[in-house]
């Protein structure tokens, strides 16, 4: 089983003292050198406007092209912001996530991860937003479906509420949605009954702070297998987001690094079930360089069905709370069999 990655640091895309930075690859990028991951890596072609229009609006996309140009600076409340490269880096980060996904699509490679920065998944169809300027993983999961699949779905661990995707997939039946993420933070979106029209294939799992390794798992049995087996897409993307660990700087839930390893694990046997396998995992946040290195090894390791082979203890030290009412209520909504 060959696993692919692309690595796409955008380096000049940088602003000072934020926290989406360069900086968070610094401590993975030696171990991606060093062959540690096991995966090869394989070359980045940038998007096209074309790929990039079949999420985001035209206007928007001369809009960005345009304001880079005149970099740097900020262009939301995130703040988001952008640079004299910024555009060309976000075609680049997205196209990291097509080859990906091609190598998967054309037999090349079982499964891969794009390490990839801008990341993606609050840019929404008409603006940039959330760190994000084009949503990577909503365009190859559009790239999948141009290439003939009929059913796809994203699912998103990240802390924060994956608002672009649902944004790009919500008048789309052929496109499914799960969204793990804290409750209460930004962008505030994703409770439960965001999406009515939706049900079944739009499942957003709010959840409560310190929520760590056994919630996920838990959600992952609960809420994971039954929509995905319902729904029976053909290729699974993963929205990785490294800023859903205890001690991330700037969010509050609890997974550890084996915590990514077993919901990793578990996001493979799902592939594996129900969709030949094919599975791309893509970064999203993550805003500690150690957090960002162990837990993208985690996901390497899972990927090629090895041992977690670093595993730092880093468990956290706050109790999980009770999600069982959560669960039940996301279920009920969803009409998922008791």
């Amino acid at each position: 089983m060959r696993t692919v990655y692309t690595f796409v640091p955008s380096r000049t895309h940088e602003f000072p003292d934020h926290p989406e930075r360069p900086g968070r690859l610094e401590l993975l990028q030696p171990l991606l050198e060093s062959g540690m991951s096991g995966a090869e890596a394989i070359p980045v072609a940038p998007a096209t406007r074309d790929q990039i229009a079949h999420v985001h609006l035209p206007h928007l996309i001369q809009t960005i092209e345009e304001v880079c140009k005149k970099g740097p600076g900020v262009i939301d409340s995130a703040p988001t912001y952008i640079t004299q490269t910024s555009f060309e880096d976000a075609l680049l980060a997205a196209g990291g996530v097509i080859s990906c996904t091609k190598a998967v699509l054309n037999g090349e490679a079982q499964n891969g991860f794009a390490i990839v920065r801008p990341p993606g998944h609050h840019a929404e169809p008409h603006r940039a937003m959330g760190f994000c300027i084009f949503n990577n993983v909503a365009v190859a999961a559009r790239e999948a479906l141009a290439s003939g699949m009929d059913r796809i779905m994203v699912i998103d661990y990240d802390a924060h509420h994956g608002n672009g995707t649902q944004a790009a997939c919500l008048k789309d039946d052929r496109f499914g949605f799960i969204s793990t993420h804290q409750w209460g933070i930004y962008p505030g979106t994703g409770w439960i009954d965001d999406a009515p029209r939706a049900k079944g294939r739009l499942v957003n799992v709010p959840l409560h702070a310190h929520a760590g390794d056994e919630i996920f798992l838990r959600a992952a049995e609960r809420i994971f297998k039954p929509v995905v087996e319902s729904f029976r897409p053909q290729m699974l993307f993963i929205s990785a987001g490294f800023d859903a660990h205890w001690n991330d700087p700037i969010t509050s839930l609890g997974l550890s690094t084996k915590g990514f390893y077993n919901i990793s694990r578990h996001l493979l046997e799902l592939a594996d079930e129900y969709c030949s396998g094919r599975i791309v995992f893509v970064l999203e946040g993550g805003y500690d360089p150690g957090n960002v290195a162990n837990g993208a090894m985690a996901v390497f390791d899972a990927l090629s069905l090895s041992p977690l082979k670093n595993d730092p203890r880093d468990t956290s030290p706050h109790p999980e709370p009770d999600h069982e009412a959560r669960f039940a209520e996301i279920r009920e909504w969803h009409g998922l069999p008791s």
